[in-house]
């Protein structure tokens, strides 16, 4: 073997053993980070590594009651890279959400876009509490979309829906699943109510009820009238008979 294949093999395997050796590292900071996270949960935030990568974590924002998001719940994901904590993550969303455009590298202090602001002490949560910090804002910046305060509460309607159509969403948080379509259901019956109640040809066929049944008591009245009638003219007929009969 030619002494330039045996310098490329060497530089080769070098460059895999210091790789894993960064993986190795970022892996086992984020593991500490999940422990954390798990023990001081961040407000309106989940987050769940893939079990496949664990450089690559997904996570669902909840839409604080006090907020135009109120319902919501946004999917999007991390993706570190093998250097952290010395490096930042990127950070995407995918949920359609009215702030953000989906599946786009997000510009923010606390992402890739900006490695000189970044701080290796930053954990998961400190990313995950910055982004919603940013969510919660107007002021725009790469990746961010203008929308009214309407189309953002249309968008937390319809996020629910969104989020079940995902595989991932589904396989990392069972419990919003479950919650989603719990809310979805209730809405469809709400729903359905409210169209019943102003529903033209339901209110026409309560008013032909009710006049079927104005109309029926009017002649069951007829009814008990002509009976008694009847029966007074029978007994006049009865005393009239036994009167010529004596």
């Amino acid at each position: 073997m030619s002494r330039e294949r045996n310098s490329e093999l060497k530089n080769k395997f070098t460059s895999t053993r210091e790789m894993s050796k960064r993986n190795s590292s970022a892996v086992a900071r984020l593991k500490q980070d999940y422990i954390r996270l798990k023990k001081d949960p961040v407000p309106y935030i989940v987050a769940e590594p893939l079990p496949s990568n664990l450089l690559e974590w997904h996570y669902v924002v909840r839409g604080p009651e006090d907020s135009l998001y109120r319902g919501g719940q946004y999917h999007g994901k991390l993706v570190f890279p093998s250097e952290f904590p010395f490096k930042p993550p990127s950070i995407y969303m995918t949920t359609p959400n009215g702030r953000f455009k989906t599946d786009t590298r997000l510009c923010l202090s606390i992402s890739d876009y900006h490695p000189d602001t970044w701080n290796p002490a930053w954990s998961v949560s400190t990313i995950l509490t910055g982004l919603l910090s940013f969510m919660l804002e107007r002021s725009p910046t790469l990746g961010s979309v203008e929308t009214s305060d309407y189309e953002k509460k249309q968008f937390a309607i319809r996020s629910l829906e969104f989020n079940i159509k995902s595989r991932v969403f589904n396989e990392l948080f069972p419990e919003l699943k479950r919650e989603a379509e719990e809310e979805i259901r209730r809405r469809k019956e709400a729903a359905s109510e409210r169209n019943q109640a102003h529903d033209p040809q339901a209110e026409a066929r309560a008013a032909l009820d009710q006049s079927q049944a104005a109309n029926y008591g009017v002649f069951a009245n007829f009814v008990v009238i002509g009976g008694f009638a009847a029966f007074a003219f029978v007994v006049r007929y009865v005393l009239q008979t036994m009167a010529a009969v004596e």
